[in-house]
This record gives C-alpha cells, sequence and structure tokens, in this order.
C-alpha cells in the first residue's frame, strides 16, 4: 500500500532501567521540551533490570503536559485486560488525554511463566488477544459488563472510569494472524526493526490493508508506527547517515510503505534533540512537498490516464542503501534570491542591499549593560553582492534565536504565575506542580542555552575567518562580535546557575520568589545582550554576507 495520507508523528524508546532513573527523567523532558509527539515503553515485567512500566508512564505523565504516553507493548499475559483498561482509562484522565495503549500477545514466554503467567501457543496467544481488545473497549464503555471468552471473563463487573479520549490500541504484530487482527480490529499496527526490516514491511502491510478492506475499513484506518534505531554519521545503510539522509530514507517509507509515525529507541539526549530538530521536520518537509506534487499531479492528468501512486519523493533516496542525490531543506534555510516585498526592482548593484536588518528598538530590561554599545566599530561601505540568500540564512537563524527566547520568557512568566498560587496555597500538592515546572523550564532553556552557543561556535570556527580572508576591512567589526559572544557566553551561564538555583530550592514563599526573582534578573540581561548583539550583527554583516556568502 503507498502512502496512506497520516499526519506525521515522531517520539521516543527510551530503556526503562531503574539504574538510570535521572538520565531518563531528563530524556523525556527533553523530547518534550524538542516537540516530539510520544515517548513509550517496553513492557517486561519479569526484567529485573527494567522499572515497572504503568510506574513510570505514571510518573512522566506528571511531569510532562503534553507528549502522549504509551506502553510498547503491554505484556498481555501479564496484564490482566480488567485491570490494564482501568489502568489506562485513569492515566489517560490524570493526564487529559495523552494516553495510548500498545498491546502484545506475549513473548519470552520462560520469563512469563516465571512471573505466574500462562504459556500460551501462537495460536492461543493470538486468541487471547482478541478477547483482550475486545474486553477492553467494552470496560471503556462503561456499564454492567458481562463478557465470557476462553481466556478471559467479567461477571456484571460495573465497568469505569471512561477515559478523557477514545484511547487508541496498537498490535505488535508480525505473523499472518496477528496481521489480520491488526487489519480488522486496531487503530494502529508497531512493527519494529530488527523484527521487521523495511524491506520487509511491505509484504507485512498488505496483510494488514487486506484485512482492514475485508473487515469494511480502510486501510488508512490503522496508523502504522514504526520503531527505529540507528546512528548518525556518513556511513551507508538505512539510518546510518545524516540527519538529510535519514529524512530521505523515512520520507521514502512513509510515501511508498505508509509508514507515518517512527518511535526511535535511544538513551542519549543529543540524538533525542538532533531528530526532534533536523529530522523531524525536513522528514515532514519532504512528505508534503511530495503529496502537493502528487496532488497536482491527480488534478493535471486525463481522465483515464494512468498515475503513478508509488513514486519515490522527489530528492529522496530510492533505496534504503543509496547515497542521496539531494538534500531537505531545513527550516532555517532561505530560498535564493531573496527580496524582501516592495524590493524587487533593486538588484545587484542598485547600492541597496536586498536583506534588511532586523533593527534595535533600543529598549533595556537591565540597569546595566556589560558593554559599550556606542563604541562598536562600524563595517566600510560595499555594494550589494550576488548572495543575498546567505544574507537572509543569518537573519533567519536570528529570527529564530528571537522567537525561542520570547518562548523562554512565556515560560518563566508560567512558572512564576505556579509561584504565586503555591506560595498562597502552600499545599503539597501545587509544591509538586511548581517543581514540575521548574524542570520544566529547566530543560527547555538548557535546550535554548545550547543552541545559542552552538550558532556563536559556527560563527567563531567558520563564518568569520572567511569574512576575515574575503573582506579584510571587517576584522574590527569580527573583533568585537567574537568578544560579545564571549560576553554572552557568560550571560548564559549566569542563566544557568540561576535556573540550577531554582531546581534546587524549595521554591515556596518568599525564598522561592527571591530565586525566580534572580532568573528573571538573569534572563532579562540574557534578552538585552542577545538582542543588542544579533541587531549590531546583522546591521553590520549583511552587506558582507551578500558579496562573500558563508563560506
Amino acid at each position: 500500500m503507498p502512502d496512506l495520507d497520516q499526519q506525521l508523528e515522531f517520539g521516543v524508546f527510551p530503556t526503562p532501567a531503574a539504574t538510570r532513573i535521572p538520565e531518563l527523567l531528563g530524556l523525556v523532558q527533553v523530547a518534550e521540551v524538542e516537540g516530539l509527539d510520544l515517548v513509550s515503553v517496553q513492557d517486561h515485567p519479569y526484567q529485573d533490570g527494567f522499572l515497572d512500566t504503568w510506574t513510570l508512564l505514571s510518573v512522566l505523565g506528571a511531569r510532562t503536559t503534553t507528549i502522549r504516553l504509551a506502553p510498547n507493548v503491554a505484556s498481555l499475559p501479564l496484564r490482566p485486560p480488567v485491570v490494564l483498561a482501568k489502568a489506562a482509562a485513569s492515566l489517560d484522565l490524570l493526564t487529559d488525554g495523552r494516553v495510548e495503549l500498545g498491546l502484545g500477545a506475549g513473548a519470552f514466554w520462560d520469563g512469563v511463566v516465571a512471573a505466574g503467567g500462562p504459556r500460551r501457543t501462537p495460536g492461543e496467544a493470538v486468541d487471547a488477544l482478541a478477547e483482550a481488545v475486545e474486553l477492553i473497549r467494552a470496560f471503556w464503555a462503561g456499564g454492567t459488563l458481562r463478557f465470557r471468552g476462553e481466556h478471559y471473563q467479567a461477571q456484571g463487573l460495573h465497568a469505569g472510569p471512561a477515559p478523557a479520549h477514545d484511547i487508541p490500541v496498537w498490535l505488535g504484530a508480525y505473523k499472518p494472524r496477528m496481521l489480520r487482527l491488526t487489519g480488522r480490529v486496531a487503530d494502529a499496527w508497531v512493527p519494529s526493526m530488527g523484527y521487521a526490516d523495511p524491506p520487509d514491511l511491505p509484504a507485512l502491510a498488505a496483510v494488514v490493508d487486506e484485512a482492514a478492506l475485508a473487515a469494511g475499513r480502510p486501510p488508512g484506518a490503522v496508523r502504522r508506527i514504526y520503531n527505529i534505531t540507528g546512528r548518525f554519521g556518513t556511513g551507508g545503510g538505512f539510518l546510518r547517515g545524516t540527519p538529510a539522509q535519514w529524512a530521505e530514507q523515512l520520507a521514502e517509507l512513509t510515501l511508498t510503505v505508509g509508514m507515518s509515525s517512527y518511535v526511535l529507541g535511544t538513551d542519549d539526549a543529543d540524538v533525542v534533540r538532533r531528530f526532534a530538530a533536523e529530522v523531524a521536520p525536513a522528514t515532514r518537509e519532504l512528505v508534503e512537498a511530495e503529496r502537493a506534487r502528487r496532488a497536482t499531479a491527480r488534478q493535471e492528468t486525463p481522465a483515464g490516464a494512468a498515475t503513478t501512486s508509488q513514486e519515490a519523493p522527489a530528492g529522496a533516496a530510492t533505496t534504503s542503501q543509496e547515497t542521496p542525490t539531494g538534500t531537505a531543506r531545513t527550516s532555517q534555510e532561505a530560498p535564493t534570491g531573496v527580496v524582501l516585498p516592495g524590493r524587487a526592482d533593486e538588484g545587484r548593484g542598485s547600492g541597496r542591499h536586498t536583506v534588511e536588518p532586523t533593527p534595535d528598538d533600543g529598549r533595556r530590561l537591565s540597569p546595566t549593560m556589560p558593554w559599550d554599545e556606542p563604541s562598536r566599530p562600524v563595517a566600510p561601505d560595499g555594494a550589494p553582492g550576488p548572495h543575498p540568500e546567505q544574507a537572509q540564512h543569518l537573519k533567519d537563524i536570528h529570527d529564530g534565536l528571537r522567537g525561542e527566547l520570547a518562548q523562554v520568557r512565556d515560560v518563566l512568566d508560567q512558572v512564576r504565575r505556579g509561584h504565586l498560587t503555591v506560595g498562597a496555597a502552600r499545599s503539597v500538592v501545587n509544591t509538586m506542580t511548581m517543581r514540575q515546572n521548574n524542570w520544566t523550564l529547566g530543560a527547555y532553556c538548557e535546550s535554548y542555552c545550547r543552541i545559542v552557543t552552538g550558532h556563536h561556535t559556527l560563527e567563531d570556527r567558520s563564518v568569520f575567518p572567511h569574512l576575515r580572508r574575503a573582506e579584510p576591512g571587517l576584522e574590527a567589526v569580527l573583533d568585537r562580535l567574537e568578544e560579545e559572544h564571549v560576553v554572552i557566553h557568560d550571560v548564559l551561564e549566569q542563566f544557568d546557575r540561576a535556573l540550577v538555583r531554582l531546581v534546587a530550592e524549595d521554591g515556596t514563599g518568599r525564598a522561592g520568589e527571591e530565586v525566580l526573582q534572580g532568573v528573571q534578573s538573569s534572563l532579562d540581561l540574557l534578552t538585552d545582550t542577545l538582542l543588542s548583539h544579533l541587531a549590531y550583527e546583522e546591521r553590520e554583516l549583511v552587506g558582507p554576507l551578500s558579496r562573500h556568502g558563508l563560506s
């Protein structure tokens, strides 16, 4: 089955190791801050090194606000369906409808039996799973529940509570009977790399699709979730290359097989950041562009003409092993030939640059600045160059930093409003909520500080040396910009120290408000220095970048 036109989603699949709890909790916070859609956890109650899945999901639900939660997949032989249905509905209510339920028929039967569960044949396992799906959904519907199956029963049970939303049921399936069951009753199919690698997916998906159609369901009613693993690098193979290559390979799976949700197994927070910031948006862009192209082609195709619904995305590799011939444009890259509205007649050699620097409005939140702004050097005049897109690229990056800074300030404002509630109520529940907010703020700001530092490092090591060689008259300006990078780094460290204290302190009452005021003051100084610096850099480098490019 080709592209099912399902919405793309991205998630993370961390190891529930009992020995790495702080790292695990921090990784999930990073996943939420970076915008991933889903965190899922494997379920092996007989594994002595793993945390209990539902207990962990409950803690994660309490510490997050947007990311969805799911077992991937629950071990049905050790999770009675009624208890499982009640646990899922309860957590769904507690998290405002963020729960999905992955179910597995059972595996590692020696471990299941050692934990007191039944040993089932493959046929029995599939039959039990089919019963469980029916019983769980009946429980969620509420009322008096009577169910008599070969493996599970309910005798006049008063079912409830109902979940906050219709909880999607995933099934992990590889064999024909399980795949057919998935097509008939599941909301999602969730295979994993290692058990079903990319070349295997089309044939497996076809069984799901046929079963769905036979049951009167469109194949698109079954979401396609793929548990993936990989590493970033320059090698060949599936998910072994650059983020752009990852994006092309995942886009190809979406457009030719119908996979739509990608859940990355990793315990590395930096990998999570790259997956969320680079792979996910690039994959979405490739898929959206190809879907738009196909829609246009269908409209233009004469009646009765053949269509090619399984074409690979433009610029994507035609197999998962090939080196790509094109790469995705990232969200920070500007189209070539940027000309601001109303300036289309001002081309090369007009004496005016086609990219306008962002002006500094002169407003300051801090009483003093760590540098003397009037003494900043000025770049020599020069004609517009042939690379306005490079100057626009710098401005786009800066606009992203400005937007992120505004979000950091908004998050702090929300935390401060939460502190006022905590200080007034002094309740344990509110204090716990407040500390959750503190941790969320810390994770968000850690990510932002890393972005700013990475941008400055790239400039110092690559962009500025190139401009020094290309235009020696810029030396004083570039020296000053590098000096300001050092100052901003110190301001970021001051901000980080304030955040560490915020997370470590009790945070209630007058003492908590004093700590928050320290965070606010350091954030105000960061706002003043960064916005001033970005405006100065654009004002002085728009012309040189348009003449010489970024490298």
